[in-house]
């Protein structure tokens, strides 16, 4: 049951926070001075306590009496409570496994119990086991699949970095624990790496992103594997390449698909901008002298920033419509998903907000300029213009740091 541990909690930043910043009660005795709040009992179990010690509970008496008033907060720190509880009965089981003798693992279904534990991702079950019965890591299930093996094709990162700590695989090295395992269709962990994620249907990304994930795990277990094995044939006289291409040719497609759709609705968007920009550069606010062809508002400051905030707009409104044909054009190989294609539309997407920007930013500086002595009506027209910025940062921004983090920080 991986979600009553922290490992699987999924917390925004701000609840995070609080999961941390929260204290809880060294003893269940805190609990009922915080319910009854007597002065004797308070008195009683602070008598002979240090001065950092009382002020470590009084702490969480204040934290249990005010912040603890919000619903919110009191669901994050019953949440944690439940957390050191099960951490707690986890301790008193790994105990209990010390003593096991050799068949009794398998008759209490600790075997079992590990395996299911390595397909969702649960560390702290696993490694608490292990310390407390070595044994139980190398547990296999009928078709010879073990720890890894499952954590491979659920993509469980926390679970495979066990393959690197030498507490745990001995003197052989990662490299000939990975290459030496198959399962009974003779696929290797490597082979296994290259099977689509069973979860791959109730995916949260988009198929491009999708199809990234899945190449970069495939790399990460190919890593730990010696080059002599890459070419490794399985039952079906298939190397690990092979089956990694063969299950995610549909996702290939569905990735290809989803980005030129996304492409060609945000190069429309991008279009008409630098359209209008263009226009609006040759046509600027107020006109000009008839005689000498200058601007008549060219010595007014706003005027500088209208050209500056229009030539901004055009520039990377044009910039991001090339980006966007540059992924309609693209040939959408499997390689192209690792860094190509997310890049373009991470750029491209960045260009765009930054357009719409500087447009807002334009039509603001002209208003301002034709109508100087009326500040509520500028005013109010600068708040509606930050509208669409407002309305884009949610919508479109989303995606940009969902690709950047898988790109550009997965490095």
């Amino acid at each position: 049951m991986p979600h009553v541990f922290p490992s699987s909690s999924t917390y925004g930043f701000i609840q995070g926070f609080l999961y941390k910043v929260l204290r809880l009660p060294e003893e269940h005795y805190l609990h009922r001075i915080i319910t009854t709040q007597k002065g004797k009992q308070l008195k009683t179990y602070f008598a002979g306590r240090r001065a950092g010690q009382i002020l470590k509970h009084i702490i969480i008496l204040f934290q249990n009496l005010v912040l603890l008033k919000l619903s919110g907060i009191r669901e994050i720190y019953n949440q944690k409570i439940n957390h050191r509880r099960v951490l707690e009965i986890l301790d008193c089981w790994s105990e209990k496994i010390q003593e096991f003798k050799e068949s009794e693992p398998r008759e209490a279904s600790a075997l079992d119990a590990m395996l299911q534990a390595a397909k969702n991702g649960n560390i702290e079950f696993i490694d608490a086991m292990r310390k407390a019965n070595p044994d139980l890591l190398w547990a296999i299930d009928k078709n010879r699949r073990g720890i890894f093996s499952h954590a491979i094709l659920n993509r469980r990162k926390a679970v495979f970095q066990l393959i690197h700590d030498p507490t745990v695989i001995g003197s052989n090295g990662p490299m000939e624990i990975v290459s030496s395992r198959k399962d009974v269709f003779g696929n290797s962990l490597l082979h296994l790496a290259g099977y689509l994620e069973p979860s791959c249907s109730q995916r949260r990304y988009s198929p491009a992103l999708q199809m990234q994930k899945e190449i970069l795990w495939f790399k990460t277990v190919e890593s730990a594997v010696h080059p002599k094995y890459k070419e490794a044939k399985n039952n079906e006289d298939k190397t690990p390449r092979e089956v990694f291409t063969e299950n995610h040719e549909k996702l290939v497609k569905e990735g290809a698909t989803w980005a030129k759709e996304t492409a060609e609705s945000f190069t429309l968007v991008a279009t008409l901008i630098t359209t209008i920009m263009f226009a609006a550069a040759f046509t600027v606010p107020g006109g000009n002298n008839q005689d000498s062809g200058i601007p008549l508002f060219l010595k007014d400051k706003m005027f500088n920033v209208f050209i500056i905030a229009d030539a901004i707009s055009l520039f990377t409104s044009s910039t991001s419509v090339l980006l966007f044909i540059g992924i309609l054009t693209a040939r959408f190989a499997e390689k192209d998903f690792l860094k190509s294609l997310p890049l373009k539309l991470c750029f491209a997407i960045f260009a765009l907000f930054l357009s719409v920007v500087s447009m807002m930013v334009a039509f603001c500086a002209s208003l301002a300029m034709l109508l100087k002595g009326n500040q509520g009506v500028i005013i109010t027209t600068i708040s509606l213009a930050s509208i669409p910025v407002i309305v884009l940062v949610p919508s479109q921004l989303e995606l940009f740091f969902e690709i950047f983090k898988s790109t550009i920080l997965s490095d």
